[in-house]
């Protein structure tokens, strides 16, 4: 019978008188099983001029956990500087005061009449300083004592309410005159730490 319109006589798209794979009659061309084009029976040999695809690549678990332990010795690093600092925060410079409420007294000194951030921060507990809110609040009490006239600060003895060997807590109550007889009050509470003296350690 001729063949289909278009193609030699034979398998459509190959032409006739290929030879036949193993396996015996009906068997399709080379490479392809059972007379099925286009389905290949393994990877193709490489092109001319190539090598043969190469295996992927194993990652070398030697640089991965190289670079793990150059982590965690930077981590360990780093924690122990931050410990270094706190601690070194930690260290009080200088006596501080020899009891509790002269601890608030000098500070309430320093804050509203000397209105001196250094002096009131060398007064302060090294676990608390910081220079920068010390002097934001003296500049505080300066900008509110500048609108009124000749304006005065004094304060009650403070007090202390509650005392054991390292920790006190201090009351006093701070007053403001002006020469034109205006009057301002305020209630403040102190938490005072003795380390080496009694420093002031929180102001509420």
């Amino acid at each position: 019978m001729a063949g289909q319109p278009g193609f030699v006589a034979g398998q459509p798209g190959f032409v006739t008188g290929q030879p036949a794979t193993p396996g015996g009659p009906g068997a399709g061309p080379a490479g392809y099983p059972g007379g099925q084009p286009g389905v290949p029976t393994g990877y193709p040999p490489a092109a001319p001029g190539f090598p043969p695809p190469a295996p992927p690549k194993k990652k070398k678990r030697g640089v991965l956990i190289a670079a793990i332990a150059l982590a965690v010795v930077l981590v360990l690093c780093v924690g122990g500087g931050v410990a270094a600092f706190l601690t070194l925060r930690n260290v009080e410079t200088g006596e501080g005061a020899n009891e509790p409420a002269t601890a608030v007294d000098q500070f309430l000194t320093a804050v509203y009449k000397e209105q001196d951030a250094t002096k009131a921060a060398s007064l302060v507990c090294a676990s608390a300083r910081d220079d920068d809110k010390i002097a934001a609040k003296v500049a505080e009490v300066e900008k509110y004592a500048s609108a009124y006239q000749n304006p005065r600060f004094r304060w009650s003895a403070p007090k202390v309410d509650n005392r054991n060997a390292d920790r006190a807590t201090v009351s006093a109550k701070v007053t403001m005159t002006t020469s034109d007889e205006k009057v301002a009050e305020q209630e403040l509470r102190f938490t005072v730490v003795q380390k080496t003296g009694w420093w002031v350690c929180e102001v509420a």
